[in-house]
């Protein structure tokens, strides 16, 4: 079995795309213990083929409809007016906005894609050094993955079995924790610019609002919806989807049939990004509980330390290296069979192990060489990922700080949930 872990490590360092990392370790797997090779595209089919992944092609084409669509500039404006007079008040309408367009996508990468295309440039008009602006935009990127919509958190519900819907209530309150965590690195870091705060402007505010009031009907839909127990994850998506076509086309009147087409398109790829991930890492994780692989690390885990909060701190450290090296979805489907029990052994809260959880692969969104937020951030920018990498590390170390109180401070993911 050791081989098997080497060959898929030594892909991954030698920047093969993760899927195809996966499926050639898999496959030489397969080959050296002489099971049948038509197993694999039949365990990968079996692995996609559940109802409650279609919220994660819905979601990512809710999110793409509300940036064709004016939506997610208009939310955008909204926090500007909001937070804006404020010295950092960019940099913390930059989190602000993540958190309000979060609340659609489910998806960092979009979250950082849409925002930072509008505040990134306008940041650097207004003073801030570039490298900065795009730490802030893939720091609220990152929160895209907490606050409900989460696709992360559909993916370990389906590992899981663990409710969706509790699941997105449940990453609520953390998720403002980390956003309000954010915003005070970013205040602090902003005293030492000058000529960043002015007079709160409420004409401004109030035709903001106005602007956005079909805009803010997204988020509060999905998430009231889910809320109420009106429907499920995957119904929401689909809620998402149509009102936000609706509001783009006859509201808005944004959304040609040129954007539509893009939208879509942007969608199915990254969709199928994400599904292939899955299919294969299904196949792979299939192989390693037939070799009984999470059952030799869950000893190995337990071995270390009978101690609760040990342990906690141990699985969290391995999250967040594997994080760093593993793409999200890959890391959900690979290591959750593995954690999730550990941690189910010495009596964590389904939900707040799931958080917790999601809320490592946030952190790893933000670390080279896969943080995929500033990998979006650094191309808008036009800076390099090195440069950005030291800009973040403030926020790295606060969302870290943020990590603990999620992971021994239950009620915060509890308390909604009830």
């Amino acid at each position: 079995m050791f081989y098997l872990l080497v060959i898929l490590f030594v892909l991954i360092l030698l920047s093969f795309p993760i899927s195809l990392s996966i499926g050639i370790a898999t496959t030489i797997a397969f080959l050296k213990s002489h099971l049948p090779l038509y197993m694999i595209p039949q365990r990968m089919f079996d692995g996609v083929n559940v109802y409650m992944l279609l919220a994660v092609p819905l979601f990512m084409f809710a999110g793409n409809l509300m940036d064709s669509g004016g939506l997610s500039k208009r939310i955008v404006n909204l926090a500007e007016s909001m937070v804006g007079h404020l010295r950092g008040g960019l940099a913390i309408s930059a989190i602000l906005s993540s958190m309000l367009f979060a609340g659609v996508s489910g998806s960092a990468a979009a979250d950082t894609a849409a925002i930072g295309s509008i505040l990134i440039p306008s940041m650097k008009q207004k003073g801030y050094n570039g490298d900065f602006a795009a730490s802030v935009v893939a720091s609220g990127g990152s929160i895209g993955v907490i606050i409900p919509p989460s696709i992360p958190m559909i993916i370990y519900g389906f590992i899981t079995g663990v409710s969706i819907g509790k699941l997105f209530i449940a990453g609520i309150l953390p998720g403002i924790l980390i956003g309000i965590s954010l915003s005070l690195v970013a205040i602090i870091y902003s005293k030492n610019i000058q000529g960043l705060h002015s007079s709160f402007d409420f004409e401004k505010f109030k035709y903001a609002l106005k602007e956005s009031i079909w805009a803010l009907g997204t988020p509060i839909i999905v998430v009231g919806g889910i809320l109420g127990g009106i429907f499920t994850a995957t119904e929401s998506a689909a809620c998402a989807v149509l009102y936000s076509f609706l509001v783009g086309v006859f509201v808005y009147k944004e959304i040609t049939l040129k954007k539509l087409y893009e939208a879509a398109i942007s969608s199915v790829i990254t969709s199928a990004v994400i599904l292939i991930i899955i299919s294969v890492a299904t196949v792979f994780s299939w192989y390693l509980s037939m070799n009984n692989v999470q059952g030799m690390l869950e000893r190995v885990f337990v071995g270390f330390a009978d101690n609760k909060i040990v342990l906690i701190l141990l699985v969290n450290l391995f999250l967040l290296i594997m994080g760093t090296f593993v793409e999200t979805t890959a890391s959900l489907v690979l290591f959750v069979p593995v954690v999730a029990p550990i941690l189910a052994h010495i009596g964590m809260n389904p939900l707040t192990a799931g958080v917790m959880i999601v809320t490592n692969l946030a952190i790893g969104m933000l670390t080279p060489p896969l943080g995929i937020c500033i990998i979006v951030s650094s191309a808008i920018a036009e800076s390099k990922i090195t440069k950005i990498a030291k800009s973040v590390f403030p926020f790295l170390i606060i969302m870290i700080l943020d990590l603990f109180i999620i992971a021994f401070f239950e009620p915060l993911t509890t308390l909604l949930a009830r």
